[in-house]
This record gives structure tokens, sequence and C-alpha cells, in this order.
């Protein structure tokens, strides 16, 4: 009986030591989870605030780098109205009063001159008008554009038309308008350049939420993939960023180039 009583103490001991033991384990299994949790927790909001931080970063260098351009155009355009505009301008009365002195049979030679001189002039001052930021917003967004078309064609174009589709819907931020406007313009420069377009069409489809811009021209296009460490491309993706507008540019060689804008209206610029 002794032997007995004492066989099943120590089976008793030996359970509840095992119980035990798997007690601890079970705590020790627990704390080794909860710990590996908060550590991957600790770890992923690490890596996000990174992001972050990182995305703000570049975010502040491409608005410090549009705004510098920005300031650049303005300058850029003063200079092209104030200076070179007066100079033209004085060149141009010169040269009238230069005509009124000489024979009549000479006056006429003039007129190729004095049409070249009133020519530039003119293009001169429209062109400083583009570049000049309070100058667009006075005019509006979708004047501008026309302008600017109508400038291009005068230049090479055959046919440069402006298409509006939906009811217009105005900017709650203008900034986000001249960012807009700059990235159809750094298109509509490539074009002139490289395209050998002879026709150019853009679309403002005003849409609920939502403005879709397509402009397009039939050029010789170009190898997207080739090109997107071009300076025009990532000058135009830049500032898209900057508004959260999506921007995509569709080319093939020989079948022109189109760029597709999805602006949001209520974005707000960072």
């Amino acid at each position: 009986m002794v032997q007995t009583g004492e066989r099943l103490a120590s089976t008793a001991s030996e359970r509840y030591l095992l119980v035990y033991m798997i007690a601890v384990l079970v705590i020790i299994t627990s704390l080794v989870i909860l710990f590996f949790v908060v550590f991957l927790k600790r770890k992923n909001k690490l890596l996000l605030d990174k992001i972050e931080q990182q995305q703000a970063f570049e975010s502040e260098i491409a608005q410090a780098q549009t705004e510098t351009q920005e300031q650049t155009l303005k300058n850029i355009g003063w200079e092209l109205h104030d200076n070179i505009g007066q100079l033209l301008s004085f060149a141009n009365m010169q040269l009238s009063i230069l005509k009124m002195q000489v024979a009549d049979d000479v006056k006429e030679k003039f007129k190729d001159t004095s049409d070249a001189l009133k020519e530039s002039l003119a293009e001169v001052r429209a062109l400083s008008k583009t570049l000049n930021n309070e100058v667009l917003l006075n005019v509006g967004f979708e004047k501008s554009i026309t302008n600017e078309l109508n400038r291009l064609k005068k230049m090479k174009f055959e046919s440069a038309e402006l298409q509006i589709i939906g009811d217009k819907v105005d900017f709650k931020d203008r900034k986000h308008e001249i960012i807009i406007f700059r990235i159809l313009q750094e298109f509509l420069s490539n074009s002139v350049k490289y395209s050998e377009a002879k026709n150019i069409h853009i679309i403002l489809n005003y849409q609920t939420n939502s403005l879709i811009i397509t402009a397009k021209d039939d050029g010789k296009g170009f190898d997207v993939t080739n090109a997107e460490k071009g300076s025009g491309l990532l000058n135009m993706k830049s500032r898209a960023s900057l508004i959260n507008a999506n921007l995509e540019l569709i080319s093939r060689p020989n079948e022109g180039v189109e760029l597709e804008l999805n602006y949001q209206y209520n974005t707000v610029i960072k």
C-alpha cells in the first residue's frame, strides 16, 4: 500500500512538472511571438516613415525645381518683352524713318524687312506672355492653350486645334492650372523640335470628377522605352506628380505621339 501511494504521488508530481514545463514553454513561446510581432510592427513603421520622408523630400525637391523653373521662365518672359521687344520696336521705328528718307523706287525694298521685323516683334510678345505665369492666370487656361496653338500654327503646323468636351470646371488651386499648361507646353515644344508633325490636336474632356487631357501629333514618333530618361519626359512626369495627376505618354515609331493626363479636381497641391 505504501509503495502504491508513493507511485501515485510520483506520478502526480511528474504530471504537475509536465504541466508546469508546458505552461512555461507556452509563456516563453507567446513572449517570443509577441516580441516578434512588435518588432515587425516597429520595423514596418520605421520603413513607412522612411518612405514617407523620402516622398516628402522628393516632393519638396520637385516643388522647388518647378518654382525655380517658373521664376526662370518669368524672367525670360520679361527679358523678351522689355528688352528684346523694345529693341525690335526701335529697329522697326528706325527702319520706318529711314524708309521715309529714301526715294520712292527704293521704299518697296524695305517692305519685306519691315514685315519681318513686325512679325518677329509679334512672335516675341506672344512668346513672352506664355512664359509669364501671371499673364497666363489673367488670360485663362483654355485661352492660353489656344494662343499657344495659334502661335505654333504660324510657325510650322498645318493645323493645331483645341477641342473642348463637357462643361468647363474651374481649378480649385490655380497653381495646378499653370502646372498642367507647362506640361502641355513641354509636349508642344517637343513636337516642334523632334516630331516633324504637321498636325496637332488637344482635347480637354471635363468629366464629373476629373479632367482628361489628350494631346496628339502625327509626327514620326519614337520608342518610349528608350526615352524614359529624357529630360522632357521626366520634367512632365515630375510636374504631374506634384498634383497627383496620372500622366502617360504613348508612341511608336512612325505613329506619332499621344499624351494622356488624368487630373482629379479635388487634388490639393503638396
